[in-house]
Parts: C-alpha cells; sequence; structure tokens
C-alpha cells in the first residue's frame, strides 16, 4: 500500500473511532512506513504530526526494564539476587530478585496512591502473596525497579533513561512529570489525553501520575519511537541490548500467567503468542507495541482517546487484509456465550489498599472499585468475565474468579493482571 493511501485509510478510521488524533508505525520487510492523523487536542487544531510524543503509560515500563537489563548485561544487577541491600526503606524487597519484579511474580501490591518522593513511596509497600507464587502486575514492583536503578546508576530514573537508553537509540526525551516542577518536565510536545463517552462527548484529561510513580509510567513517546525501541530488541539499528539479553526479555517466566493482559509475561515484556510488547494507557490515551523476533515486525500505535483499543482492534484487521497477522491481545474479544455467575464470586477482594466488589443487584452485577461502580459484568465459562464500563460503554475481557483448590470456593479474584484476595 502506497504511503498516501495508508495515510488515508488510517485516517478514515480515526475518524470512525471518535480519536482526536493518533499515530501509526510499522518495520517489516527492512522498511518502515507510518501515518498520523487528527489533533493534539480536541479542538485545538493542532495537528498529530510523525514526532508528536503521547502519553505511553504502562509501555514505559517496558522502556524501565530495558534499562534494567542493560544493567544486568553489564554486570551492574543480577537477575535472582535479592535486591534489599540497594533499597533498605524498601521492608518488603528484603528477598525480592529483580526477574520477580520485571515478571509482575513480586508478590507485591499493585500499587498504593503516588507522591513526591519514590523512596517514600517504596518505603510503604505491602506483599499481598509469597514472591514467585503467582502473577500480579504490579505498578509498584516497578517504582521498585525504579529506585533500583537510581542507586545502581547514581543517577536519577530521568537522567538514566535518557542517558542509558533513550539518547542511544536517537529518541528525544518526553516526560509527563518529573522531578521539580512536574510542568517543567519536558520541553517536547505531547499530545493531551481524552476520556469520550458513550454520547461521543470528547473532553481533554489531565496526566495525574505523580513523580514517585514515573518508572511506572512517565514516558512520553511517538510510534516510530516505540518502533525504534521495538527495532533494538530484535537488534536492529542501534545496539544497546546485547541479543542474548533481549531474548531473555522474551522469554516466558514460569509463574507469570497474565490473564486479562496477555498469554504469558517475560522480563518486562508482555508475550502474545509468538510476539512481544506491551499495551499503555495513561489519563485518556491508548497505545500498544507488538514485536515479532522471528519475522522482525515492528508494529506501534499511539491515540490520545479511551477509544484507541477499538482503533487498534480495527488496525490489526486491517494488517491481516494486507497479510500481516498481528497478535493484537485485544481485551476486546469478549466470548458471545455468557453463563450463570457462580454464587461464590459476590463479596470484597483487597489488592493492597485497592478494594474490588462484585455486587448483585436488579441491573445486572457490578464490578465496583474501592465502593465506586466502574463497570457491569458477564461471566463466562471457566469462572472468566467481561467488564462493560458504565461511562464509555466499552466491553473487556479481562477478568476471572480463582477458587481454593480444596474447597472450591472463590477466594481470588484476577483483573486487568491484578490478583486481589477475598476480604
Amino acid at each position: 500500500m502506497a504511503d498516501g493511501e495508508l495515510s488515508a485509510l488510517f485516517a478514515s478510521m480515526v475518524r470512525a473511532r471518535r480519536v482526536p488524533g493518533a499515530q501509526f508505525a510499522l518495520f517489516r520487510n527492512g522498511r518502515r512506513a507510518g501515518a498520523a492523523a487528527g489533533e493534539a487536542e480536541y479542538g485545538s487544531g493542532r495537528r498529530v504530526t510523525g514526532d508528536l510524543a503521547f502519553p505511553i503509560g504502562s509501555i514505559g515500563k517496558a522502556f524501565t526494564a530495558t534499562v534494567a537489563m542493560i544493567l544486568v548485561a553489564d554486570g551492574d544487577l543480577e537477575l535472582d539476587e535479592p535486591i534489599g541491600q540497594y533499597v533498605p526503606e524498601c521492608p518488603a524487597a528484603a528477598t525480592l530478585t529483580l526477574r520477580q519484579l520485571l515478571s509482575h511474580t513480586s508478590g507485591l501490591e499493585s500499587g498504593p496512591d503516588g507522591g513526591p518522593s519514590m523512596r517514600r513511596y517504596v518505603s510503604g509497600l505491602q506483599l499481598i502473596q509469597p514472591p514467585g507464587r503467582a502473577f500480579s502486575y504490579s505498578n509498584a514492583g516497578f517504582v521498585l525497579v525504579g529506585r533500583l536503578i537510581e542507586e545502581v546508576t547514581g543517577m536519577s530514573w530521568w537522567a538514566a533513561m535518557e542517558s542509558v537508553l533513550l539518547r542511544p537509540l536517537g529518541i528525544v526525551p518526553a516526560f509527563v512529570v518529573g522531578p521539580g516542577d512536574p510542568d517543567a518536565a519536558t520541553t517536547r510536545p505531547i499530545a493531551a489525553g481524552h476520556a469520550v463517552g458513550a454520547d461521543g462527548r470528547t473532553r481533554p484529561v489531565s496526566q495525574n501520575l505523580t513523580i514517585a510513580e514515573a518508572p511506572a509510567g512517565a514516558i512520553a513517546a511517538s510510534a516510530t519511537d516505540l518502533v525504534t525501541f521495538g527495532l533494538a530488541h530484535l537488534d536492529i539499528g542501534a545496539s544497546v541490548l546485547p541479543a542474548e539479553f533481549a531474548a531473555q526479555m522474551r522469554r516466558p517466566e514460569p509463574a507469570a500467567d497474565a490473564f486479562g493482559l496477555a498469554d504469558r509475561w517475560g522480563l518486562g515484556l508482555a508475550l502474545f503468542d509468538e510476539w512481544a510488547g506491551h499495551d499503555g494507557t495513561a489519563d485518556g490515551t491508548w497505545c500498544q507495541l507488538r514485536i515479532d523476533p522471528v519475522n522482525k515486525v515492528v508494529v506501534a500505535l499511539t491515540s490520545n482517546a479511551s477509544t484507541g483499543a477499538s482503533l487498534w482492534t480495527d488496525l490489526v484487521a486491517e494488517l491481516a487484509g494486507q497479510g500481516l497477522t498481528v497478535a493484537s491481545g485485544a481485551l476486546m474479544d469478549v466470548p458471545e456465550t455468557s453463563v450463570p455467575p457462580p454464587e461464590s464470586c459476590f463479596g470484597r477482594y483487597r489488592n493492597g489498599d485497592l478494594e474490588y466488589s462484585i455486587i448483585p443487584g436488579p441491573d445486572g452485577i457490578t464490578l465496583a472499585v474501592d465502593d465506586d461502580p466502574q463497570a457491569l459484568i458477564t461471566f463466562h465459562e471457566g469462572l472468566t468475565f467481561s467488564m462493560r464500563d458504565i461511562l464509555t460503554g466499552q466491553s473487556m475481557y479481562a477478568g476471572r474468579c480463582l477458587a481454593d483448590r480444596d474447597s472450591g470456593r472463590i477466594d481470588r479474584i484476577q483483573i486487568n493482571g491484578r490478583l486481589a484476595a477475598r476480604c
């Protein structure tokens, strides 16, 4: 497909999904391609260009993980040694390893509210299960990786990301929050995120990430930047990570069953069939990165709206029609068949300070987070369930109940990869 045709097609897809602005980038057969469409902020008239940075949310964890693996490759860190000596302010880290943190098998809570100090943040972290037992997605774990990077390099996390990874790759650094004045975090233009309601109403939203949470999601990047980053994992372009260590990041960890996010998990990378990558949602953004190590393909999407999930689904379908099958990892693929809810599913479940409630009612079964109703849920085979967001109307297949082996009673749930135990 010619570049002009690609740009026109992508623009029509962006409009159809009510996404204010988006970028698409692809590396295939040794060649880059891409497109950009829409506005950086709804109603502003500021057009999306190929180099505009988007808040990429949790894809930033893959960047943090890559810097940690570069330090492993350099002999400055060990994957399987306890990290407590580096971060004595965090009692929970005494026996944790970098491998467990990168694979979300550390047993740490999802993450408390942030704040102005990374050191203070990690000092109060809690374990919700023994380390190494099972996968539970944890922002807190990646904040701890960020602190580890700071201690080993003697630099702030921001400076380490810039000097160890971003600048060597030719990526102009951009962060949605930085040390000191958050508004002075970067001089590179960054797209605004947007909330899009079920009625189509679109409004810009602010990024609420705090300084303490930066290693888990403060990076902003373009789709082209994401492809550049992905190529580094294929040993194409700038060489920052030896191939053997990149391969380790793509190797599934035994305990990392990442239901609700991906098929499996490696060291900082999600695994989808034969593809690796990561998804990211910041406030009002939705972004994807996929890396095919066998065929040397990288695909990236950045979008500045909560409806970007549907745009990704459309893009994957279009690429399939062009002969490129991408593992979407789409949480939008909701099973058609529903089943009655298991009686023992109702109740409260806790992950650190975060509480989920599954509540029966006349309008259906409600999922509440900290007593705030978030979604209506529908059960499917195997104790799994989908969630239809109350505000946007979008449905995601990203939850399941887990039962005690002896009693058969449901004692845990897993939502978007996060485990929570019955209160």
